[in-house]
């Protein structure tokens, strides 16, 4: 027998209206913090649960910095933070308070792309570009750890960057190339 219009279908039961649910919900605790990224030092007050890639993003205008899974599946959001290459999308703003932070925004000095970008760039490194500054962060953490690595520990140094678009072989070719550019230098 088919549903008559307005009438439930099923036996649930009914849930009760929320009373007053809005005058429930408190205000997010905020926190000023002061970072320096890219160089440049930045405060803000934020809420203690902004992840730190939302505060680049949003906050900071940052947009290099990209969210692909919000779970450190896919790499797109690395950044540096005292050197160390980590995912910001799972990291709150307040951790990073007082940290240096570098952003893929950083990686051109003075309007000259980084050895590193212009590898990707020059080796075909991309094709749809949202794994790319999470790729160049990675691999520039790594080449400052490592500045003459062979094809196996690249791969491995990347391994946590997913790329659904070039199956890898430009990236690393276009990481090798930057190695020898940089260590040219």
């Amino acid at each position: 027998m088919p549903a008559r219009k307005g009438k439930r279908t099923t036996g649930a039961p009914r849930q009760a209206a929320p009373r007053k649910a809005a005058a429930a919900v408190q205000p997010a605790a905020r926190h000023r913090i002061r970072v320096t990224v890219n160089g440049r030092p930045c405060e803000a007050e934020v809420e203690a649960r902004t992840l730190l890639v939302y505060f680049l993003r949003d906050v900071l205008g940052l947009t290099g910095t990209h969210v692909g899974c919000d779970t450190t599946s896919c790499g797109a959001c690395t950044v540096l933070l005292n050197g160390e290459a980590v995912k910001s999308c799972t990291m709150f703003a307040v951790q990073a308070d007082g940290a240096e932070i570098l952003t893929v925004e950083g990686l051109a000095k003075d309007g000259e792309l980084h050895p590193l970008q212009k590898a990707f760039w020059e080796d075909h490194g991309l094709q749809c570009g949202f794994c790319t500054p999470g790729m160049l962060m990675t691999a520039y953490a790594f080449l400052k750890e490592n500045p003459h690595p062979s094809e196996e520990e690249i791969r491995i140094a990347i391994s946590g960057n997913l790329c659904r678009c070039t199956g890898y072989m430009n990236i690393v070719k276009a990481i090798q190339h930057a190695a020898q550019e940089m260590a040219a230098r």
